[in-house]
């Protein structure tokens, strides 16, 4: 009995993370998100950026990848940090 609670609340709670759309730069500057620091792969192909802003504890991290192999071929995550 509660393996199958535990299994409906880890099926809950993935098609809700499923339904979010995922995060772009463009919205969180346009959400008052400021670049906090920037890093990038020896071969300039991946980068990272992390956003943060004002009055919220929690950061983003958006990983950036270029790949000439790939269509499209820039590759954007972002994720958020607590």
């Amino acid at each position: 009995m509660r393996s199958g609670v535990l299994f409906a609340a880890m099926l809950a709670a993935s098609s809700a993370a499923a339904e979010e759309p995922p995060l772009t730069i463009g919205q969180l500057l346009g959400q008052g998100w400021e670049i906090a620091g920037y890093a990038s792969g020896y071969d300039n192909r991946t980068s990272l950026i992390l956003f943060r802003k004002p009055g919220i504890n929690a950061l983003v991290q958006c990983g950036v990848l270029y790949d000439v192999t790939r269509s499209p071929r820039t590759v954007v995550s972002c994720y958020e940090l607590r």
